[in-house]
């Protein structure tokens, strides 16, 4: 018998997309169910780190960024066109996210001082450009649920070569819980809750895990919220 090793980064994200589901269970059908809610706050942290993680392993990192940023444009025409809803989804949360990991990533890279002069201002207008959007639009999670795949990133080298003393999973774990704290306490309410997704991922394996389904993940948010709107349109 195998001996385990820890959550794989699909079995993590199904538990993030479990929860997530049962979080908007609670806001489309039960409202009056906080347990529901409780439960929900798992979500955001999980995906929060895989997209961090996401950063740090692509080698097309402009088709990732189109992918995640693609699919929340999407979501945004359709919410828009049925109720007239200008509110940024997570998925332009996290598209956020990337465009200040990336030059972020590039700092850390960067093998001349002229070169980390150019990226740590590039990286420096990146969060100034997220902190600006989220004064003129309703982003999900606002300025610091777009920060914390940044502070989970903020610590990590590229790639699986990549290693060092900063480079290491609890450090990661813990820059993403300073991220948690934030916006719980910008947030408030059940937010704090999020703080118990952390023990599920110091127990990452640092594995994708055995099934390719990086894409089941993209369709789950869109699809689920339909399905979801679909039922409580059908009951009134």
């Amino acid at each position: 018998m195998s001996q385990w090793t820890g959550f794989s980064g699909n079995a993590l994200k199904i538990i993030a997309a479990v929860s997530m589901l049962l979080d908007h269970i609670g806001v489309v059908l039960f409202p009056r169910v906080v347990m529901l809610r409780v439960l929900g706050r798992l979500a955001l942290p999980i995906f929060a780190f895989m997209i961090a993680e996401g950063c740090r392993y692509t080698k097309k990192r402009l088709r990732y960024f189109l992918m995640v940023f693609g699919l929340g444009a999407l979501c945004q025409i359709i919410y828009y066109v049925y109720d007239r809803d200008l509110y940024m989804c997570i998925l332009v949360t996290f598209s956020l996210s990337i465009l200040v990991i990336y030059p972020l990533q590039n700092l850390k890279g960067a093998q001349t001082a002229a070169g980390r002069a150019i990226w740590a201002i590039v990286t420096a207008l990146a969060v100034v450009g997220v902190w600006l959007l989220n004064r003129w639009l309703v982003i999900d999670y606002g300025f610091w649920g777009c920060m914390m795949p940044v502070l989970a990133a903020l610590f990590q080298g590229r790639g699986k070569a990549a290693a060092g003393a900063w480079d290491r999973k609890g450090v990661h774990v813990l820059m993403l819980g300073i991220g948690v704290l934030l916006v719980s306490m910008d947030r408030g309410g059940v937010q704090i809750f999020s703080l118990a997704a952390l023990p599920l991922l110091m127990a990452y394996s640092g594995q994708r895990g055995k099934w390719k389904m990086k894409y089941f993940f993209y369709v789950f948010y869109p699809v689920h919220l339909a399905v979801l709107q679909g039922v409580a349109m059908f009951f009134g």
